[in-house]
């Protein structure tokens, strides 16, 4: 029977019955944990987190906002019941708010666009809009401008390239743009840097409204009239405050005049519904867009420019506001000078039902069973500090000012940050530090999906062999440790991880919980609980994903990071690169040889305006052996820290901490070539594709963009990074086994 039903928990299809020791415990330690989250468990309330959630999404609750500060007391008030010791830690930051916005068609025909987003009588809360914050983009400059529109698709890199060979130039024109693939503030920062004076951006049905199914209130996408709002301050350059950059905005702090704060966008912006969108693009002529630019509204898309002309005309209050963190902090039994921090931000660009609040609801549940475990004798081995971030919307404001604010002691004493934000139903999501991908691993398997009884490593696993195209992808899929992603941006975790190197990792479910209500008027409790997570069963799964890791981080003996998850992936980046190197020399060659040969002219179309490509600066061959003998030196360093951890150990303060610093080895104080406040050399978020992560990204992105001088440093920089953690990890290895 013993044989049987190890057989059938292999399949996932009953609680894993695991007799192996968790990573970090020892046998009774292990024994002690799994009682501990069993307990932990049974604290967890799905009709908590609906009535917090409810609570805290009834109205708009943007950062500076008279509801946003009252979420905040609520927020504290409830840690503070629980044991908590809690501080309201406040921030004076810079926020635009619009004044005045305008957009009308003059040309060929007259059009005002409405500019606002409809209430629907199935879902009072959208009548609810008590300083509601207009449809706008945070952080565009004030502009009046008049010109021709161009349509450039979704405004990322390629689209430019394909406008050039159709003879068409943006320059002195007002560029028009669909959401997606990539963040918003790709876009006017790509336009302005192609000469246009102004950017439009709107979400084409296609993408997130009918063309992909029933729209609000009849099902989840997007309504005709919805807005995504959303900041297109320069992130990719520096998150957070825009005048305090690299130090906490605290009333105090040095400030930058606005004049030289440079993460602005150079041109205006405004994004608009896709029933404003209609009548500027019906306007537009030039010749139609090939097929892969094609939207759903149901007109034929054209290029431009003109004949439609637009008049745009924004101004805005640039005021100072507070924001308000909710910090938490409950104080570790036998380490409390070790650090593990649980975050999610509180603010919304709106009613936030699913951004943030159902991330927020998942660890305030979490929050309150840790501290119902301390009331009952069971404090944590570290401290445990949960945070409620305010003004992430605007630009990952509130975590940034906390994280430059304590800088030193957050590098002297965080073993880790662990961010969620939004939640929904479906499969786990997992990305960060490469160190935590054995630990992450284990805890998707202790923890069951709600609707199949697998665990949701089982079905995580299942979706990728599913959904495999290739043998390498199945091969991934069927790997015994699963990858987690690299992060790049687009929530808190950044300035912890990208800024400070603290082992970071952002958690979420998803996939089965679609969603056309992002940033929109539309993000309520009504439609995330008829449409995404109905029942809140999937918070409460997060809420046992990451507080199994919370846990497990406060009370492991020994810290359970590991480094051959991390030479591992290094490796497959190494392999990546040398290939984009490769592929893109090949592509060069090959391009200039056709256009030496005059053969695009040939084969293109003589009647139609498509041109032939550019000439492009051949690729050299690059010397990557530096990265790899580095890399060799850490799979073997990784190796040997793997056995020695297998040969059992006596964990010390000592070896923790080094551990837990290892991720401060992959930064350099010098950062990231032209972007400073980015310092890790292994993840970054994408400096033309803002969330978009590039791993090792000095050497990547050097290449990308054809800067063939840097690529040689960018080589070095990271080998030394390497040869610094294999260093720390053969250093481990001989303490483990002494």
């Amino acid at each position: 029977m013993r044989f049987v039903l190890i057989a059938l928990c292999a399949f996932a299809t009953c609680s894993p019955a695991i007799a192996d020791n968790l990573p970090g415990f020892d046998a009774a330690g292990s024994a002690a944990q799994r009682e501990l989250e069993e307990e932990f468990d049974a604290s967890l309330s799905a009709a908590d987190q609906r009535t917090w959630m409810r609570r805290l999404a009834a109205k708009p609750h943007h950062v500076g906002s008279k509801a946003g500060k009252e979420n905040a007391d609520y927020i504290a008030s409830l840690f503070e019941s629980w044991g908590y010791d809690v501080e309201l830690a406040e921030y004076r930051i810079l926020l635009p708010t619009p004044a005045t916005r305008e957009l009308e068609l003059v040309a060929p025909t007259q059009f005002t666009a409405s500019l606002t987003e409809d209430s629907l009588p199935e879902d009072p809360s959208t009548a609810v809009r008590d300083e509601l914050l207009p449809p706008y983009n945070a952080f565009s400059i004030d502009g009046d401008i008049e010109g021709e529109l161009v349509f450039v698709n979704y405004g990322i890199p390629e689209d430019y390239e394909l406008l050039e060979r159709y003879g068409i130039d943006v320059k002195g024109k007002i560029a028009i743009a669909k959401y997606g693939r990539s963040w918003r503030g790709i876009k006017p920062k790509l336009a302005a840097e192609k000469g246009a004076i102004g950017t439009i951006l709107y979400s084409d049905p296609g993408d997130d409204g009918y063309g992909r199914g029933d729209v609000y209130p009849n099902g989840p996408f997007k309504h005709a009239s919805a807005v995504q709002r959303g900041s297109v301050m320069d992130m990719p350059t520096y998150p957070g405050d825009v005048l305090t950059p690299g130090r906490g905005a605290t009333a105090k702090a040095r400030r930058l005049p606005l004049t030289k704060a440079t993460t602005l966008t150079r041109i205006p912006v405004l994004p608009i519904s896709q029933r404003d969108a209609l009548p500027l693009l019906s306007a537009m002529g030039g010749d139609a867009v090939p097929p892969e630019w094609r939207g759903a509204l149901p007109i034929t898309y054209h290029f431009g420019p003109g004949p439609a002309r637009v008049r745009m005309k924004l101004k805005f209050n640039w005021e100072t506001v507070s924001a308000y963190n909710v910090i938490a902090r409950m104080e570790g039994e036998h380490s409390p000078d070790q650090w593990v921090i649980r975050g999610n931000h509180h603010d919304g660009w709106n009613h936030g039902a699913a951004d943030p609040i159902s991330g927020l609801v998942a660890l305030m549940s979490e929050a309150k069973a840790v501290g119902m475990l301390a009331k009952s004798g069971k404090r944590p081995g570290r401290t445990i500090i949960y945070a409620a971030w305010d003004a992430e919307e605007p630009g990952l404001i509130g975590s940034t000012e906390w994280a430059e604010h304590h800088a030193d002691s957050l590098k002297e004493h965080a073993v880790a940050y662990l961010n969620t934000d939004g939640n929904s139903r479906g499969f786990v999501r997992i990305g960060g530090s490469h160190t935590l991908e054995r630990f992450f691993d284990r805890v998707t398997q202790d923890v069951i999906d709600p609707q199949t009884g697998a665990t949701v490593k089982a079905r995580r696993r299942a979706q990728l062999l599913v959904n495999a195209s290739n043998d390498g992808e199945r091969k991934e899929a069927n790997r015994d440790t699963l990858r987690i992603s690299p992060l790049g941006s687009g929530s808190d975790y950044t300035p912890f991880l990208q800024h400070l190197g603290i082992a970071s990792a952002n958690i979420s479910f998803g996939g089965e919980g679609p969603d056309g209500s992002y940033h929109t008027l539309y993000d309520t409790e009504q439609h995330f609980t008829t449409w995404r997570d109905p029942g809140l069963e999937y918070g409460v799964t997060l809420s046992k994903v990451a507080g199994r890791a919370t846990l497990r981080l406060a009370n492991a003996a020994l810290l359970p990071f590991e480094f051959e998850g991390l030479a591992d992936n290094v490796a497959l980046y190494a392999k990546e690169i040398e290939k984009l190197a490769a592929d893109m020399r090949e592509q060069t060659t090959r391009r200039n040889r056709y256009l030496d040969d005059g053969l695009f002219k040939l084969a293109l179309d003589p009647k139609k305006t498509l041109g032939p490509p550019v000439a492009e600066t051949p690729v050299p061959f690059f010397n990557f052996a530096p990265l790899q003998n580095a890399l060799q030196d850490l799979q073997t360093a990784a190796a040997a820290y793997g056995k020695a951890l297998e040969s059992g150990a006596t964990p010390s303060q000592s070896i923790n901490e080094l551990l837990y610093t290892s991720e401060r080895l992959l930064t350099r104080d010098a950062g990231l070539n032209g972007r400073p406040w980015y310092r890790h050399h292994l993840y970054a978020p994408g400096f033309y594709t803002g969330y978009g992560v590039k791993t090792l990204p000095g050497v990547r992105e050097a290449i990308e963009q054809r800067d063939y001088d840097a690529v040689s440093h960018e080589i070095d920089t990271v080998a030394k990074i390497l040869n610094d953690i294999a260093m720390r990890v053969s250093n481990l290895e001989k303490l483990l086994g002494s």
